[in-house]
């Protein structure tokens, strides 16, 4: 009896060590969403449930145009309120002037999003449908390219803009191996580590493609020296010193260090000239919280690498907030998951 209770506890004590390193290797793995992304450019993650239950009180009820009331009312799915998580891979197009412009896209939602519902919207807006790895591939023409649209699990769609059907296709493929931690497209295995933990939402690769004009990313109408093609790492993290605070930090990775020092003496003079185009700004919360982030903001240079820190203050969060409802008033072209 003895040493039958041994023998049992010694499996107990092995089966808990298991659970627990189950459990260390999950809180380590990017989100599932983010692991069923195909391979591309860079990778770009939010959790919105944090964000939602941040901006609530500093919300008023969206005034919603026509079309997409009726999505809701047709589909049951409101993108502000079911949204939950969005991971979204940046594909460079080889032709700018294309269709797709100069960067497509992959995207995963998780939410109150899927059901009949959803899929009779999709099938009544479908040019034609592909049947795919026990899923149907529905394809929305929209401005001159086709957006194909996939329910891939009970919360999540899966959303591609690409020329071809090969990305949505990856993303079906990986959602039978999302359970290992570790999966996922190269760009997320590479970077994915250098993720601060806890982070609200974060980007890593070529995350400036989207926001660069003619080669060059701008913030505030100020040229960054960064090049759209950068490998950057972004991410912002709940403040633990004050609460309701955002940490933000930009990590570029640049080829040499002496490219890495010069770069960050750079950003250092815009941060300068900065502040002192925000000093005759009039006094509002927009004003005080973006004098507030370049009062914090920090540039640092670590080898080839410039670390660019700062802190969003509750208050210009709440003017964010703000503005967020004003989006809903602007009238879409399309209801659908992709123009969302």
């Amino acid at each position: 009896m003895h040493r039958r209770t041994r023998r049992t506890l010694w499996i107990l004590a092995a089966v808990l060590l298991l659970l627990a390193v189950a459990i260390f290797l999950r809180s380590k793995a990017p989100p599932e969403a983010a692991r069923l992304l195909p391979e591309s450019d860079g990778i770009v993650y939010i959790n919105l449930k944090p964000v939602r239950a941040f901006f609530h009180k500093d919300m008023k009820p969206p005034q919603r145009v026509p079309e997409y009331q009726q999505f809701i009312d047709a589909t049951g799915v409101d993108w502000e309120r079911d949204l939950d998580q969005v991971a979204i891979a940046l594909h460079r197009m080889p032709d700018p002037n294309g269709p797709n412009g100069p960067v497509a896209y992959s995207m995963v939602m998780v939410g109150k999003l899927t059901g009949k519902r959803l899929n009779a919207w999709l099938d009544a807006h479908a040019a034609s449908r592909e049947a795919y790895a026990g899923h149907t591939v529905y394809s929305i023409p929209s401005e001159g390219r086709t957006v194909r649209v996939a329910q891939i699990g009970y919360d999540m769609v899966a959303v591609s803009n690409t020329p071809t059907p090969e990305q949505i296709h990856s993303m079906l493929d990986r959602h039978g191996t999302a359970a290992w931690p570790f999966a996922g497209s190269t760009l997320l295995r590479q970077h994915y580590h250098d993720v601060p933990l806890l982070s609200l939402a974060w980007g890593v690769g070529q995350i400036g493609l989207p926001f660069s004009e003619s080669g060059a990313i701008k913030v505030f109408g100020l040229s960054l020296p960064l090049e759209a093609d950068s490998t950057i790492v972004a991410s912002a993290t709940p403040a633990l010193s004050l609460a309701g605070s955002l940490n933000i930090k930009v990590e570029e990775i640049a080829p040499t260090d002496q490219v890495a020092a010069n770069q960050a003496a750079a950003l250092d003079t815009i941060v300068t000239l900065a502040r002192a185009l925000t000093v005759p700004l009039s006094q509002n919360a927009a004003n005080n919280g973006l004098k507030q982030l370049l009062k914090t903001a920090e540039v640092t240079q670590r080898h080839n690498r410039v670390v660019v820190t700062a802190s969003l203050s509750p208050a210009l969060l709440a003017n964010l907030a703000q503005d967020e409802n004003s989006l809903s008033e602007s009238a879409p072209e399309s209801a659908a998951p992709a123009s969302k």
